[in-house]
C-alpha cells in the first residue's frame, strides 16, 4: 500500500481491456451527497495519468461529464464508471449518488463492485444513511475503507474524525477501524488553521509530502516520533489481532519487532477479507499540481489491498425456469454470465448498457441471451430473447473508448441491446440463465401524470418505457380503479429526475395532476329500489320491471346476487340480466362514482312482456332499482387502509408513532430490532401517507425506512367523506 518501501508505481493512464481477472479491481465510492465523491474521482483520476492538470481527458470532456441533470442540480442522480490503470491493474471506480432517492443506483454499484471506499467529510461527520449502506455491506462481507475528506476545512480534525469513524463503523471491533496514515500539518495561516500538506505512514514512518504537488519522501525529525509511535502500536495491534499467524502477538508483546512486509501483507489480506477497515485521508490537487494529497495511498490500497473478482463470490445462478446451477465461476474461459447493472439511452447510439462480467468473456457483435428479472409488477417485462452485442467502450466522462472484448471481473458498456434492462442476464444463447436479483428499494412516492396534449400523449407510452428501462426502482402504474398514470419514485428529488427526462430526453410534456386512492362505496343499511324500463316507440318496445332489496355485507365480502323470485314474475331467461345490470351499475358506483362492494342484493319482483322484454331491458331495470335504492338509503365512503411497518433508530420512535397517530393511524405493535432500531407496525389510511416517504425521511433525519401493504377498506370518517363528495361533485 502506501507504506510499501518503493514509494509508488508510475502511474499507468487510461484503461483498457483486462487480460486477466486478477488485473482488474472494483470499487465503489460511498458516502452522503456533498461529501466529495466525484471530487475525489477526478483526484484519483488525474494521479493515474487519465486525465490532465485541467482535469479533461485526452479526447475533449471532463471525468465528471455525465449528465446535464447533474450540472443543473448540482449533484450526482445515476451511478457512474471511471476505469483508470496504475501500476498494472485495471481500476474501475463506480461513483455513486450519495442522495437517497437514488439509493437504486448505489445498489448497482454495489452489485458491480468486490469491495467499496467509504467517503465521509471532515466537516460533516457520518450520517444515518452511511451507517444503514456499512451495514449492508457488512452483512454480505464486502471489505471497506474509509476515506476523510475535506480536511481544508477550518472546522476539520481527522483524530476526531477517526473516532467518529470507530464509533459509527466499528460497533463490534473499535480496534478494526484504524487510521494507516496520519495528516502532516503546515505552517498555521492567518486563521489560525494550519493546512494539511502531507501524511505520515505510520507502518513505514516515513513522509510524504505533497505539498510541492508531487509527492516526496522524507524521513520525519525526532521532535515528531513519539506522536506517530503510540498511533502505530495500536495499528499493529490492530493488524496483528486479523493475523492468520497465532503466533505474531506473543511475539509483539515479548517485544520482537514485527517485519514490514509481514504486516503490509498481513494488512492486505485482512482488508481483502473484510475483517480490517483502514482510515485513510484525500484531498484534490491544489491548482497546477499532478497530484492531489493521499490519492497515490489510495489507489496502492485499492490495488493492494482490495480483493480481485476471483475472490469474491459471484451471485446466485439459476436455469430461466429457476432450476439451480452451479456459481458462475470467475473464468474468461468459462460460459458467459453477465449482468445489466445499468441503462441509459443516449441520443446518438441508443440505449447503452453498463454490464458486469461475472463469467466467460463478451465480445462485440456476438449474439447472447437476454433473460427477465423478474420486476414485471414494476412495469418492466420479462423477456427471454436473442440480442446482438454491439460495440464494447470503456467509457470516460462523455467519451466512450473501444474495447475488443471484456472478460470477466471486468466492466463494459455495451451498445445497441435493445431489450435489455437493468437487472437482466446476459448469457449464452444456447444454455440461457438467470441471474439472482439485488434487492431493491420498494419505491412508495406516488407521482400522478398526464400527457400535456395530444401530440405529447401519442409519445407518452414510449418515453415512460424507456424511463422505467432505465430506472428499477421505479414502478409504472396504470390505475384501473382511478383511471390514472402513475410513477411511483423513491422521493422528490427522483420524481423531479424522472419529469425532466421524460421532458428533455424523450420530449414529452406532462402535467402533474392529484393523485387518487382507490375508494369504494357501500350501503350503511337495509333499502329498497324498483327498476321500471318501459318504452314505446313502434314496433317492439321496451318492457322490465324489478324489485331489489340491498344490505350490507362484512368487509371483504364483495357482491352477492340472491334470486328471490317466485312464481315466474321474472322470467329465468332475465335473472342473469338484472344481476348483470346490478353488477355494472356497480362498478359504476351510486354516490360519488366509486365501486360498490360488500353487499348483498336480493331479487325479490318483478314484470316481463311476452314480446317487449327483452336481456337489454332487464339490464336496464335493474341498474335503475340500485340507483332508486341508493338514493334512499346512507352510503358510506369506504377508504383504503394501508398496513405499514416503519424500521427507525430508537431515538425517533416517539416522534414516528406520534405522526402516524396525526394520520389517522392506528398503531398495533412495536418490536425491537437489532442496531438500536424498533419496528413499528400500524394501520394507516393510504390516503395520509401519499407524501409519507418525503415526511419520514425529514422525520427521522434519513435514517428510517417503511413499507406499506393494502390491508382493507374501511368506512371514512363523516367530515373526510363529505369533503370527498364535494371534490367529486366539483369535478363533475
Amino acid at each position: 500500500m502506501g507504506d510499501k518501501a518503493n514509494a509508488h508505481p508510475g502511474a499507468a493512464g487510461r484503461a483498457t481491456a483486462a487480460d486477466h481477472p486478477t488485473s482488474v479491481r472494483n470499487v465503489v465510492l460511498v458516502g452522503h451527497s456533498g461529501s466529495g465523491k466525484t471530487t475525489l474521482v477526478e483526484a484519483l483520476a488525474l494521479t493515474a495519468g487519465a486525465v490532465n492538470r485541467a482535469g479533461r481527458v485526452e479526447d475533449g470532456g471532463t471525468v465528471s461529464d455525465y449528465d446535464e441533470i447533474e450540472h443543473r442540480q448540482q449533484r450526482s442522480v445515476q451511478l457512474s464508471l471511471v476505469p483508470v490503470e496504475w501500476g498494472g491493474y485495471k481500476i474501475n471506480i463506480l461513483d455513486t449518488p450519495g442522495y437517497a432517492d437514488f439509493v437504486g443506483e448505489l445498489r448497482a454499484g454495489l452489485r458491480a463492485a468486490d469491495a467499496a471506499l467509504f467517503v465521509v467529510s471532515a466537516s460533516d461527520g457520518v450520517d444515518g444513511s452511511t451507517r444503514m449502506v456499512w451495514d449492508e455491506c457488512a452483512a454480505v462481507g464486502m471489505p471497506r475503507a474509509i476515506v476523510v475528506t475535506h480536511l481544508e476545512s477550518a472546522r476539520a480534525d481527522f483524530d476526531d474524525m477517526t473516532r467518529v469513524c470507530a464509533e459509527a463503523f466499528g460497533a463490534d471491533d473499535p480496534d478494526a477501524v484504524l487510521p494507516l496514515y496520519l495528516p502532516l500539518h503546515g505552517a498555521p495561516g492567518p486563521d489560525g488553521h494550519a493546512p494539511v500538506t502531507g501524511l505520515t505512514g505510520l507502518l513505514s514512518q516515513k513522509l510524504f509530502d505533497y505539498s510541492s504537488g508531487e509527492r516526496k519522501e522524507a524521513e520525519p525529525g525526532p521532535d515528531q516520533l513519539p506522536a506517530i509511535e503510540e498511533a502505530r502500536n495500536r495499528l499493529i495491534e490492530g493488524i496483528i489481532a486479523e493475523s492468520e499467524d497465532e503466533t505474531l502477538m506473543d511475539r509483539y508483546l515479548r517485544g520482537e519487532e514485527i517485519d514490514f512486509g509481514t504486516l503490509v501483507e498481513d494488512l492486505e489480506r485482512a482488508v481483502a477479507r473484510g475483517t480490517f477497515f483502514p482510515v485513510l485521508a484525500a484531498a484534490p490537487a491544489a491548482q497546477g499540481a499532478r497530484q492531489g494529497l493521499g490519492t497515490v495511498e489510495l489507489l496502492e490500497l485499492v490495488t493492494g489491498g482490495f480483493p480481485t473478482p476471483l475472490e469474491r463470490p459471484a451471485p446466485g445462478v439459476t436455469t430461466v425456469d429457476g432450476h439451480p446451477r452451479e456459481p458462475a465461476l470467475c473464468d474468461p474461459e468459462g460460459p458467459l454470465v453477465a449482468e445489466v447493472v445499468k441503462t441509459a439511452s443516449d441520443p446518438y447510439v441508443g440505449r447503452v448498457s453498463l454490464v458486469r462480467v461475472f463469467s466467460g468473456t463478451l465480445r462485440p457483435d456476438e449474439t447472447v441471451h437476454v433473460s427477465g428479472h423478474g420486476l414485471a409488477d414494476r412495469g418492466h417485462e420479462d423477456h427471454d430473447v436473442d440480442e446482438r452485442v454491439g460495440a464494447l467502450s470503456a467509457p470516460f466522462g462523455k467519451q466512450q473508448r473501444t474495447l475488443t472484448h471484456c472478460i470477466a471481473g471486468d466492466l463494459a458498456c455495451v451498445a445497441k441491446l435493445n431489450r435489455a434492462e437493468t437487472g437482466d442476464t446476459l448469457s449464452a444463447k444456447d444454455d440461457p440463465l438467470l441471474m439472482e436479483p439485488w434487492e431493491m428499494p420498494d419505491p412508495l412516492l406516488p407521482l400522478a401524470i398526464q400527457a400535456h396534449s395530444k401530440a405529447d400523449e401519442d409519445r407518452l407510452s414510449q418515453g415512460l418505457g424507456r424511463l422505467v428501462a432505465e430506472d428499477p426502482t421505479m414502478r409504472l402504474e396504470q390505475n384501473p380503479d382511478t383511471h390514472q398514470v402513475v410513477l411511483w419514485c423513491l422521493g422528490e428529488a427522483h420524481a423531479d429526475v424522472a419529469l425532466e427526462r421524460l421532458r428533455n430526453r424523450y420530449g414529452v410534456q406532462v402535467d402533474v395532476v392529484p393523485h387518487k386512492v382507490s375508494l369504494r362505496e357501500t350501503f350503511g343499511g337495509r333499502a329498497e329500489g324498483r327498476g321500471r324500463h318501459v318504452k314505446q316507440s313502434g314496433g317492439h318496445g321496451q318492457f322490465a320491471i324489478c324489485a331489489i332489496e340491498v344490505e350490507p355485507l362484512p368487509g371483504g365480502s364483495g357482491i352477492e346476487f340472491v334470486d328471490k323470485v317466485v312464481g315466474g314474475a321474472v322470467p329465468r331467461q332475465f335473472i342473469p340480466s338484472v344481476e348483470k345490470g346490478v353488477r355494472t351499475q356497480a362498478g359504476k358506483g351510486v354516490a360519488a362514482g366509486y365501486p360498490l362492494i360488500d353487499i348483498r342484493i336480493t331479487l325479490l319482483d318483478g314484470k316481463a312482456h311476452s314480446v317487449d322484454s327483452s336481456d337489454a331491458a332487464f339490464q336496464t331495470a335493474g341498474a335503475l332499482a340500485l340507483r332508486e335504492a341508493a338514493a334512499d338509503a346512507e352510503i358510506q365512503l369506504l377508504e383504503p387502509v394501508a398496513e405499514v411497518t416503519v424500521l427507525v433508530g430508537d431515538d425517533y420512535v416517539g416522534s414516528v408513532m406520534s405522526d402516524l397517530s396525526g394520520r389517522r393511524g392506528r398503531v398495533v405493535g412495536t418490536e425491537q430490532s437489532s442496531g438500536g432500531r424498533t419496528l413499528v407496525r400500524a394501520e394507516v389510511p393510504e390516503i395520509e401517507i401519499g407524501r409519507y416517504a418525503v415526511d419520514l425521511r425529514s422525520l427521522s433525519h434519513g435514517t428510517a425506512r417503511f413499507d406499506r401493504r393494502y390491508a382493507r377498506h374501511e368506512p371514512m370518517p363523516p367530515q373526510v367523506a363529505e369533503r370527498v363528495r364535494e371534490q367529486a361533485r366539483g369535478a363533475a
